[in-house]
């Protein structure tokens, strides 16, 4: 993803949205929340929703990170061994 400003937006009916800040493209993560559930968090959601996205990116790094490297390792265990 090209690096770009992000905002996380509440739209007030129980939606939350991460978007590009300078794009009106659809949002990147959308997050709602039940009536039970806006009950349940009183005025906290948008700080719910925050943690959740922010969660989530750790996890995708952690996630890309791991991938890496098991391509590096994989990488290296097969490359060619010359006896001499």
């Amino acid at each position: 993803m090209p690096a770009s400003l992000l905002e996380i937006v509440d739209l007030g009916d129980g939606e939350v949205v991460l978007q590009r800040a300078d794009d009106a493209a659809e949002p990147l993560v959308t997050i709602r929340f039940s009536d039970e559930t806006r009950i349940y968090l009183m005025d906290n959601g948008l700080e719910v929703a925050r943690a959740m996205i922010q969660a989530g990116i750790q996890a995708a790094a952690a996630i890309a990170e791991q991938a890496e490297v098991e391509a590096d390792s994989a990488a290296s265990t097969t490359t060619a061994r010359i006896l001499h």
